[in-house]
């Protein structure tokens, strides 16, 4: 039987901050990132885990201003720009590396990433 401090602990543990994603959302954790990007038919591997943090951040320092999409597509592009850019991110996120990269890093893409009537257009 658990006391409880033990389930206080255990709750804590649950709900901390994962050190490696400063920036994330107090309700996101790796766990649901990974349970979005399997239902996308991705697995996750470090690549991704470095834009989904790239995510997290950007939203992070804009988050007093509604989030522009060319201006976060711009600041992918050149933030992964040694690895290929927006090509690269196409690679890891193939329904679009702002729609389908917000969506695994619990944040909500911009107005304009997708188009219902037609896909993920960035």
């Amino acid at each position: 039987m658990t006391s409880l401090l033990d389930a206080i602990k255990e709750a804590e543990s649950e709900t901390a901050k994962d050190a490696r994603f400063p920036h994330a959302s107090a309700d996101w954790t790796r766990e649901l990132a990974v349970k979005t990007a399997q239902r996308e038919g991705l697995k996750l591997g470090e690549d991704h885990w470095e834009a989904v943090r790239a995510l997290q951040q950007y939203y992070a320092k804009h988050e007093e201003i509604t989030i522009n999409m060319r201006e976060l597509h711009d600041a992918l592009d050149e933030k992964f720009h040694g690895k290929g850019g927006m090509k690269y991110l196409y690679q890891l996120f193939p329904a679009g590396p702002v729609a389908q990269g917000c969506l695994i890093a619990g944040l909500k893409a911009p107005a304009g990433a997708t188009d219902k009537s037609f896909g993920s257009v960035v």
